[in-house]
């Protein structure tokens, strides 16, 4: 359903929301987010530059959360790196639709407008504290965040 940058954003995300204010090395979140290191270096740029986390270079440094992950929403993450947009005229510029879409397109908009509440109503907080789920959204139980306490912001 999404592209791979942005499923990679998600698992970033999801790993800095279960301690929001650590400083994480970009290492270590390749290594619990099974993300190449370079690949995830260019997701976390285009996070930092959506205001969703800051970075912090040199002894310590890595990237937290910009704000609480309750004040994220999954929607946030996925429009940081390919923005889901609904649909209110002809993407062909079709004259012939006039002012209503045609049935493809309409129901794509529909598709983009329920992907947008879906979404839009889930919070990083959410995803982490879903007591319904026995192992945690990186799909590895075995993954541990290991942060030094000098890493903390």
């Amino acid at each position: 359903m999404f592209n791979q940058t942005t499923e990679y954003a998600l698992r970033a995300m999801a790993c800095l929301a279960y301690q929001p204010e650590a400083m994480v090395p970009t290492t270590e979140l390749a290594r619990l987010t099974k993300v190449p290191p370079n690949y995830l270096a260019k997701v976390l740029q285009e996070l930092a530059g959506a205001d969703l986390i800051v970075g912090r270079r040199g002894v310590g440094g890595g990237y937290r959360l910009a704000r609480s992950p309750a004040s994220i929403r999954l929607l946030d993450v996925i429009n940081a790196i390919s923005p889901v947009e609904r649909i209110f005229t002809c993407p062909l510029g079709l004259e012939t639709h006039g002012p209503n879409l045609c049935p493809l397109h309409r129901r794509i908009d529909a598709a983009a407008e329920a992907l947008i509440d879906i979404y839009g109503g889930v919070s990083l907080q959410d995803v982490v504290s879903d007591s319904n789920v026995a192992q945690r959204p990186l799909c590895d139980t075995g993954t541990t965040l290991r942060v030094s306490a000098r890493s903390r912001r």
